[in-house]
């Protein structure tokens, strides 16, 4: 435990060898017998004793939450094959679901409410977006915490009023303003677009509790339709496991996947109900992603890929029953959809495609360690959002 210090901001996966100790409550019932802890968990016991008192009581805390998830979770994803709309009426597979990465990012500015209805027009089953929070506490669509990028800007969201982002216009033409959560899910209110729904991408530049909390009361903010509760519409895209708790918190019966590179972290959530994958291509085509694949169909997890932009890797998704396909082109991986033959011999993926896929596999695995260390052995300072 030397130089390793536990806190609030460390996620509850890096608290704890595999097994996560949320996912065995029982475990506390041992804790007197520290030899049988070992035993079960693989860990040295006094890993668990170093905590503080107020340590233990946030991960009571955590674990309780939890368990709330796991009663009220409806465990229902609206991208699951099994309710799964893109079929073909010739009898052919079923494919995966078109979801339209930041919108219709190929055509339009990305994160924008031309992006989210040019997607929903073109066919696109839903769209994918991220959120942040202002400094006085709305919840807005945005993949970077900056305004830099696509607003020519140099300001931090979190340091700005909602006041002062409103009348900025994105660089990229056609020109947009910046959208919040509640106007996407107002337009989404419409009984016309009741079978779309959202993957949110919650950004871990916020305050876990903050966004968790604004998000909850934003949605309760939008009467949902009565056929089509939100908890059916909206999946909450989790990059770290100390996430899922909140959403049991803020959001029971809600559906969590975990956004990752890193087949390793997210086996760790292969027996927690209620969160299925949305992982990075590149990972599941290389070493390790068949098996895990696998492992996911038997656990009956559904499986999403980001982001896919080529038709040859378009193609494989559908073929390794990639339950949906995260792109920056709906329309084309529609297409490619539409003019897929099963009966066909597959193709080989050429060197160029399988060189990016090693190389993101490698980048993505060194990325993934600078990640942890960041984020589960880092105490990041936050601003806060006062309750309101």
């Amino acid at each position: 435990m030397a130089g390793f210090e536990v806190n609030e901001d460390t996620p509850l996966l890096r608290r704890f060898s595999i097994p996560p100790v949320f996912t065995q409550p029982a475990c506390f019932e041992q804790m007197s017998d520290k030899m049988a802890l070992e035993s079960d968990y693989n860990t040295p016991a006094c890993k668990i004793w170093v905590l503080s008192h107020d340590s233990i009581t946030r991960l009571l805390s955590h674990i309780l939450a939890y368990r709330i998830l796991i009663m009220s979770s409806s465990g229902v994803f609206p991208f699951s094959r099994k309710h799964n709309t893109n079929k073909s009426e010739d009898g052919r597979p079923q494919m995966p679901q078109a979801i339209a990465h930041r919108g219709y990012k190929a055509k339009y500015p990305e994160n924008t409410m031309s992006a989210f209805s040019s997607a929903v027009e073109i066919g696109a089953h839903a769209v994918e977006t991220d959120v942040h929070i202002t400094k006085d506490g709305v919840v807005v669509l945005s993949h970077d915490n900056t305004l830099n990028r696509c607003f020519n800007r140099p300001e931090q969201i979190i340091d700005c009023d909602w006041s002062f982002i409103a009348p900025l216009l994105t660089t990229q033409e056609p020109k947009q303003h910046m959208p919040r959560l509640i106007d996407l899910l107002e337009y989404l209110a419409h009984p016309k677009r009741a079978d779309i729904w959202v993957l949110l991408d919650i950004k871990l530049d916020n305050n876990d509790e903050d966004i968790m909390r604004l998000i909850a009361s934003t949605i309760a903010s939008v009467p949902a339709l009565p056929s089509h509760p939100w908890s059916s519409r909206i999946v909450l895209g989790c990059w770290s496991a100390k996430y899922i708790p909140l959403a049991a918190k803020h959001l029971p019966g809600f559906p969590c996947t975990h956004i990752g590179f890193s087949i390793s972290y997210a086996r760790q959530f292969l027996p927690i109900p209620n969160v299925s994958f949305n992982m990075l291509l590149p990972i599941l085509m290389a070493p390790g992603g068949k098996k895990f694949l696998r492992d996911c169909k038997k656990a009956q997890k559904p499986v999403l890929a980001w982001t896919v932009n080529a038709t040859e890797k378009m193609e494989w998704c559908i073929r390794r029953e990639i339950d949906g396909v995260i792109t920056d082109d709906p329309k084309l991986f529609l297409e490619v959809c539409r003019r897929y033959d099963p009966d066909s011999e597959e193709k080989g993926l050429s060197w160029k495609v399988w060189f990016d896929v090693l190389r993101l596999w490698f980048f993505a695995g060194l990325f993934g360690v600078l990640y942890r260390n960041r984020f589960a052995m880092k105490t990041k300072k936050r601003v806060q959002i006062q309750a309101v």
